[in-house]
């Protein structure tokens, strides 16, 4: 299959990368990392070992594949949708935090599917990320039910080795998937602790509470899932990608802007939507917009 990895920082890279195995893959990215890519390929170590040479690039205007996986960072959503927009893909995926996938469905052509990734990656140096945790890639309809493309999706990530599973629940699963963002993201990054030490230290009360607003949320959104289901999927994904910061925690250790408005103001906005209290996850977009303030990677407001 031929494949588009938009947004080729650590996890677009590991899950480029391992697709390279079996596809003719194309990365995009920044300058450094896609120029060392060029010229001594992408390495790969830690729970997965690989050194592989796909395209990269730093231009994703005008390109072509049957697959565009999207991985930037939420706040860049609507750049790389637009730059998609001028290409030619079967189908597009997102594998972003939050809740992404209707701004890639006003701009581009193609299906839009939703994606979940829980493999643990980090970026080490240009041309060189590290697979902290071996998880799984879900893909399937945003409407949820059978899909032939995700299935055929399904077969190419299996194909190249990567644990793939084809969801007809992608409506819950994305759900779950914020409440796995929202109770690891938050408390690693004000805590500044591992993945593994949310659910093992003082935060995991935190962490299980923030999982538990989203669960309250979705049901008001008239999406089925339990409060356990919520609590189980950021426990278990902790533990699967112990050894790993997550993006925010990464995010604010190097000065940089968060993804807080995609994962709690989602959450928060769509709580008061429904009229549904999320004291936790506020106050963690809250303490983070502070830092973010404070940091001058946001405007105060």
């Amino acid at each position: 299959m031929e494949v588009l990895v938009y947004g080729a920082g650590a996890l677009g890279s590991l899950v480029g990368g391992m697709l390279a195995r079996a596809h003719d893959v194309t990365l995009v990215g920044r300058d450094a990392h896609m120029r060392r890519i060029r010229e001594d390929g992408l390495r790969i170590d830690g729970e997965v070992n690989a050194h592989v040479r796909p395209r990269a690039v730093t231009d994703g205007a005008r390109r072509s594949a049957e697959l565009a996986l999207v991985t930037t960072k939420t706040y860049d959503t609507d750049s790389a949708a637009a730059d998609l927009a001028t290409g030619e893909y079967d189908a597009v995926c997102s594998l972003q935090n939050g809740l992404t996938e209707e701004r890639l469905v006003a701009a581009v052509d193609p299906p839009v599917l939703a994606g979940t990734a829980s493999y643990g990656a980090r970026f080490l140096e240009p041309g060189h990320v590290r697979c902290t945790g071996v998880g799984e890639v879900v893909v399937g309809t945003l409407a949820g039910g059978p899909s032939a493309l995700a299935s055929r999706i399904g077969r190419a990530f299996d194909a190249a080795g990567v644990d793939a599973t084809t969801a007809e629940d992608m409506p819950r699963r994305r759900y779950e998937k914020l409440a796995v963002n929202a109770g690891i993201n938050g408390p690693s990054a004000l805590a500044r602790v591992t993945n593994g030490e949310v659910r093992t230290g003082p935060a995991v009360d935190v962490a299980r509470e923030a999982a538990r607003e989203v669960a309250t949320v979705a049901r008001a959104d008239g999406i089925d899932l339990p409060d356990e289901t919520a609590i189980d999927a950021v426990e278990r994904v902790a533990h699967d990608t112990a050894a790993n910061r997550s993006s925010m925690c990464a995010d604010v250790e190097a000065g940089r802007r968060t993804e807080v408005d995609a994962i709690y103001g989602t959450i928060v906005e769509r709580a008061a939507a429904h009229d549904v209290d999320v004291p936790t996850c506020r106050t963690l977009s809250a303490l983070i917009q502070g830092w973010e303030v404070g940091e001058g990677v946001r405007d105060g407001e």
